[in-house]
Parts: structure tokens; sequence; C-alpha cells
């Protein structure tokens, strides 16, 4: 699989400084941590977001993640974690990401995509995508 970079910039961009404690016995780090890093930028985005993103008939959820470990991260190092909208459905979108050197957005330690799904707490049920996150992501 080849290396990705996008012709449109990132909907966002979240610095994140590695920490000692993320390291693996190859002082790389260790892969469970890339997704707390993505957890952390879309977070950081969502907190962006204007309007009403969360409530209590909708919430979004993660349905699946892809990653492509594309080269290990020492310590130390200073990441961005670029998020993409890759695709919009009615009650799910497709966020891409990318985890590039903070200084330099060629130096690409992944990439792939995650798809999160809003769905209604008491019922299990997907709802619509709210407005919010609609528009957020270049919808109608």
């Amino acid at each position: 699989m080849s290396e990705t970079k996008p012709t449109d910039a990132p909907l966002f961009s979240a610095p994140i400084e590695v920490r000692w404690r993320d390291l693996d016995a190859f002082n790389h780090v260790n892969n469970s941590n890339y997704l707390t890093y993505l957890e952390e930028a879309r977070l950081k985005w969502l907190k962006h977001v204007p309007g009403e993103w969360f409530s209590e008939t909708a919430m979004p959820v993660l349905a699946a993640s892809q990653i492509n470990y594309r080269r290990p991260i020492e310590w130390p190092a200073r990441i961005a974690v670029e998020l993409y909208c890759d695709r919009l459905g009615s009650s799910s979108a497709t966020i891409g990401h990318r985890i590039v050197g903070a200084d330099d957005s060629d130096t690409l330690y992944s990439d792939g995509h995650v798809v999160m799904v809003w769905m209604n707490p008491s019922t299990g049920k997907p709802v619509n995508l709210p407005e919010a996150i609609r528009h957020a992501l270049g919808g109608e």
C-alpha cells in the first residue's frame, strides 16, 4: 500500500508531544498508542466544532479503525495528527488521518481512517449526523 498525502488541507491538525511512557522496549512508540493519539486529535477537533454534536439522543461511537504504520516514532518527538473528511453518510463519517512530524509534515508515521457512527444510546440504533458535524465536515 502506498503512502497517501491528501491534496486538501486538513480540517484539523492536533499537535501532540510524545511521552516517555508511550515507548516500547525498542524505544519506539507502542502501536496501541497511535489509537490514543488519534482519539486525542478527534476530541480536540470536536471541542472546536461549533454547535451541538453530542446529546442524550445522539452521540458518536467508533465503529471501525484502520492504521497503516509507515515508520516508527522515536522519543523525543513532536507529532501532529491531521484529520480529513473522507466520507459523509447519513449517520456516519469516515475520518481520514495522518500522523506526521509536527515540524515536517512530509515525515509520515502513519495514515488510515476511522468510521464514527452517531447513535442513540437508549436504543443503540444509528441516528442522523448532527447538523454541526455535517457542517464541520463540509456537508450541507
